[in-house]
């Protein structure tokens, strides 16, 4: 069925993940899929939510304004016929194309000075939309709710889970543990590799096995807990692409990660999550899930939101001990096992 309507998607995965209950809203309300205009690097994810039809590519370097290939994308899309474009990203060159494609109706945040650009604006009150969730789901079509409407929904592919075991020459024994320790904002988002290590022993004792995904950013952090776990736990940071993530974290018994897109992978895929906070807050964007506890170790200074700790201490993180995290993850598993 072909789609009315057409997301111009965040850049940012943990954004993407929590725009999904918006597209599902959208998709109630057409009785059609949602096309989405996404960056590759956060297309898998659109790749994997049911209400999505056709994934297009926004092909612009980060930053870029490339008006020329904006307005030669958005002649492209004037072929779709939408009716409709939600534009989540509040700048004025994410609403370009959707201006250029000549879309009726153009929905979105009032941003940086779109009058004209957006014809359906809305203006942002963050006391009364506290969470990301909620604002995106504040641009959708009005209408009746359904019970968990904000919970952002993945699903893997089938099959690939044990297809990219196999095919990465990964063993299984026990339940599995995935570790997520990057955080592309900085460093006072990352819980130290020592005290990933430290949880790895823990959770090995336990029957586990571990594997520590991310990007090919965090393959030297990776590799830091690998060594100072002795091999428990296997660094995969760099050796996956998104898809992959996605699909190896649909196996995961528990997923312990920063505040990070992957965290948001994580409880859109209702695996039982421990979400670690240092200089960030969860009032904006918390992991959305049924299955996750939030540990955040109350210092003066938190939530400071730097990248980097400014006296030079990370108590926040450094003072969340792994044995703490460990009776998250114990409680947690009971709590979804008697669910």
């Amino acid at each position: 069925m072909k789609a009315v309507s057409l997301l111009v998607a965040p850049a940012w995965v943990g954004d993407a993940v929590m725009s999904e209950p918006l597209i599902r809203k959208i998709s109630a309300h057409d009785q059609c899929p949602v096309d989405v205009l996404a960056p590759p690097w956060v297309a898998p994810l659109y790749e994997r939510m049911p209400n999505v039809g056709s994934v297009i590519a926004a092909p612009f370097a980060h930053g870029r304004f490339d008006l020329t290939a904006r307005w030669q994308l958005g002649r492209a899309l004037r072929a779709h016929s939408y009716q409709n474009a939600y534009i989540l990203p509040n700048s004025l060159k994410s609403a370009l194309p959707t201006f250029f494609a000549g879309i009726p109706n153009r929905i979105g945040f009032t941003g940086e000075s779109r009058y004209g650009l957006i014809n359906q604006r809305q203006k942002l009150d963050k006391q009364l939309l506290p969470r990301m969730v909620d604002r995106f789901l504040a641009l959708g079509p009005t209408g009746r709710t359904t019970l968990d409407a904000d919970i952002p929904q993945l699903s893997a592919v089938p099959g690939a889970f044990e297809r990219l075991r196999q095919t990465l020459g990964l063993t299984l024994h026990g339940k599995l543990a995935i570790l997520c320790p990057g955080a592309e904002y900085g460093p006072a988002k990352r819980w130290p590799a020592q005290h990933f290590a430290a949880l790895a022993h823990r959770l090995s004792q336990a029957g586990y096995t571990i594997w520590t995904i991310g990007s090919a950013k965090d393959q030297e952090i990776g590799a830091s807990i690998e060594a100072l776990s002795d091999g428990t736990a296997i660094n995969l940071c760099g050796r996956t692409k998104l898809a992959d993530a996605i699909d190896l974290m649909s196996g995961a018994d528990i997923v312990v990660s920063n505040d990070s897109g992957l965290m948001h992978v994580g409880a859109a895929l209702n695996r039982p999550l421990i979400a670690l906070f240092g200089s960030s807050s969860p009032t904006f964007t918390p992991p959305l899930s049924k299955q996750v506890a939030i540990l955040q170790h109350p210092v003066p200074c938190s939530p400071c939101f730097a990248r980097t700790c400014r006296y030079g201490h990370l108590d926040c993180l450094n003072l969340l001990s792994p044995d703490l995290v460990m009776t998250s993850i114990r409680t947690l598993n009971q709590e979804s096992l008697s669910a």
